[in-house]
Order: C-alpha cells, then structure tokens, then sequence
C-alpha cells in the first residue's frame, strides 16, 4: 500500500510561523511534525509516500529529500502556487497512488493511530478514523451506525484526517481544485464508507495555543 500525506497548506492559522515555514515543517518535540508521520509510515511497512506541495514548496523538498532518512521513498505531487485543496489534491495523486486502495494523512496532524492496523473492508470505497471531539469542532463531523460512516446532526465525531481510500472513490470527479466533503457526503450517501472510532492519542496542530498544547503534553511524557 502507497500513503499520502497532506502537506501543501498555506496554514494561515499558524501564522506568523509559516510565513517563512511550511506548516508540515514547524517542530514538534523537536522534529517536524510530518517526521513524525514518515516513521510511523516506516514503521507499519509503508515505504512508498506521496506528498503534495504548493505553498514554500521548495523549503518541505529541501528538507525531507528522497524520505531516505526515514525509511520511505518520496514522490511529489506538484499543485502550482494555489493548492488544489484536499478532494483535488489527492484526485491529482490518484496516478501515483493507485492502481489500489492507499493511505492518506492529514500533514498538521499528531497521533498514535497504528497505520499497520488499518484496512478497507470489501466493498467500501473509504474508511476513515474518527476521534472523540476536541474543543475547536464540538459538533463533530459524521456518525457511526457500527462500523458503518452515516451523515446525521447529533451523536458525531471528528475525522482525524486519516484514512483509506480507493482510487473509484474519485470515479466522477473533475477540475482542479474541490474539497472532499462533497465526494465523501456522496459516498456515505450510497453507504460505501466504513470507519472506526480511536480513543487514543490525536491532535489537530492548527493553532499556536494547539501547537503549545501538543509539546506539553509530549514533554510531560519524557
């Protein structure tokens, strides 16, 4: 299986930091947070990563190279000067992610989730993990009916930006830029998407309150 990871945001809501530093690359507990990403890819047998670039792109080439450093090859999925957002992202990665299902990894997010754990049930076109809600998204996003993803008002989690999903997921789509909720809403209307609930460690570095939140939990575990 092939994995991609996210990485092409402005991160607005990070700035001053990522005027001059893509968001993937700020620090966390020492390494940049997507290292963290790329040796838990390492570790659960995923070599082969897919990583889109638009803003500072040259900075985030520079500074993870050919992914040797941590065990995995990188590709690049070049988007321009204005991302194509997260549904068109990935759609543009499609030809270096498939022919099957693959992994994908939200670049500003820290968590344990076991990527060796994950898989895609016979029939679903994604499964994604959901999270408990935190404090910025208290509605949540999606519902669980079981193992499977339903759209309702109450009783929702959060998608922690993790996921898997196959390349006829995108069946349909076209242009450049589109987010992924409208694909995704599509898919759990025809009931393909299954998922599962993680309780463990995850957090949604979007904010420098969330970043400083996230390096004090992490170092109180030194």
């Amino acid at each position: 299986m092939k994995a991609m990871l996210l990485a092409a945001g402005r991160g607005e809501r990070l700035r001053p930091i990522t005027d001059s530093l893509p968001k993937p690359l700020v620090p966390v507990a020492g390494k940049p947070l997507i290292a963290w990403h790329l040796a838990a890819l390492a570790r659960a047998g995923i070599r082969d990563v897919v990583i889109n670039l638009s803003w500072l792109a040259e900075r985030l080439r520079a500074a993870l190279g050919d992914g040797s450093e941590w065990g995995v090859s990188i590709s690049w999925s070049e988007e321009g000067p204005v991302p194509l957002e997260t549904g068109g992202g990935i759609f543009r990665a499609v030809p270096l992610l498939g022919p099957g299902p693959f992994l994908v990894v939200n670049a500003d997010i820290w968590t344990d989730i076991d990527f060796a754990a994950l898989a895609l049930e016979e029939g679903a076109l994604a499964h994604l993990v959901l999270v408990p809600n935190p404090p910025h998204n208290s509605r949540g996003d999606f519902g669980l009916d079981g193992d499977l993803v339903v759209s309702r008002d109450t009783d929702r989690f959060t998608y922690s930006g993790v996921g898997l999903f196959r390349p006829e997921f995108f069946q349909g789509c076209t242009g450049e830029r589109f987010p992924l909720l409208p694909v995704l809403n599509r898919a759990i209307a025809a009931r393909q998407v299954r998922g599962e609930l993680h309780r463990g460690a995850w957090s949604d570095v979007g904010t420098a309150e969330r970043l400083a939140q996230l390096e004090a939990r992490l170092a109180a575990l030194k």
